[in-house]
């Protein structure tokens, strides 16, 4: 293995998580370029592809990284799959620290042979920010999420001791024609029921889906790149606009506001993510070279319709 850590289409690179929807995209894109992937499964591997593992024993064999260039770690519970109960709370954190934790310290048996690209999240800056533009350098914010996410990437820290270059994409909200964040909206919108969440003033930090797996790529290929790296589009718009520029592509109304009250009612203790605003801008990913595909609000949106 070169200290480059390989070249573009002949790299063997790990994930996990490559069921979900940032993961199945990101291993295709990898296979079609000629990357060798494997995935690391909760079940029996059933392919020469896959290694089984479990990270609820925040332990994996570090023989399993042996040869391998990059782990590219994306496993984790979904923040909005269920209403946050104080057990669904507990399993965001510990299916992230868990497993996290358990590919660092594999990573950190190899030194500086293996790259490290850790998920993370843009709830590192807190549920509310304002207008206040938020780089990597910014300090936490506060709330459940924010301190989800510092557990998290300090769960990388045996990987970063041991000389590893590691990287954790702070990802936004993701467009995506097959679900993220987006599909709800878009669902409503064909119905002409999308409106302002709240006052719709807050900031949205979206990314598409084809920029995340591209983002992921980069830092794939860029192992200089190191720390946290905000992976959102480079034009972070207040909630109304994307919703008015869906409704615009649509052809539908969006004068249908969902008050915050009713959103509190709805989702819980989610609902302050939702109503929060986050104005992120991914200062590293394009002081990296980067060069988004979706670099505007109109073709992001077209690209979910």
């Amino acid at each position: 293995m070169s200290e480059a850590g390989g070249s573009p289409g002949s790299r063997r690179v790990v994930i996990t998580g490559a069921s979900g929807l940032i993961g199945s995209a990101l291993s295709t894109y990898l296979v079609a370029r000629g990357d060798r992937v494997v995935h690391l499964v909760r079940r029996e591997a059933r392919t020469a592809s896959e290694v089984e593992w479990d990270p609820t024993t925040r332990h994996l064999d570090p023989g399993a990284l042996e040869g391998v260039d990059v782990v590219v770690h994306l496993a984790g519970a979904g923040v909005a799959d269920k209403r946050w109960t104080a057990d669904y709370k507990q399993l965001i954190v510990t299916s992230r620290t868990d497993s996290t934790t358990a590919v660092a310290t594999a990573v950190a048996a190899h030194g500086s042979a293996v790259r490290l690209v850790n998920a993370s999240a843009v709830g590192f800056y807190g549920t509310d920010r304002g207008d206040e533009v938020l780089t990597e350098d910014s300090p936490a914010g506060e709330g459940f999420l924010a301190e989800v996410v510092q557990a998290w990437e300090s769960a990388t820290d045996p990987a970063s001791a041991a000389g590893a270059p590691v990287a954790m994409s702070r990802t936004g909200l993701v467009m995506s024609r097959g679900g993220g964040a987006f599909a709800p909206l878009v669902r409503l919108g064909r119905l002409g029921l999308a409106g302002s969440l709240g006052s719709g003033k807050q900031y949205w930090p979206w990314i598409t889906l084809d920029d995340v797996v591209r983002a992921l790529v980069h830092l794939v290929d860029h192992r200089e790149v190191v720390g946290p790296v905000n992976v959102v589009g480079p034009d972070p718009m207040r909630q109304k606009a994307v919703v008015d520029e869906l409704g615009r592509q649509l052809g539908r109304p969006t004068v249908l506001p969902a008050p915050a009250f009713a959103l509190r009612i709805a989702l819980g203790e989610f609902s302050s993510e939702v109503l929060g605003s986050q104005r992120v801008v991914p200062t590293a990913l394009q002081a990296s070279g980067f060069e988004f595909v979706h670099g505007d609000l109109a073709s992001a949106v077209t690209t979910i319709l």
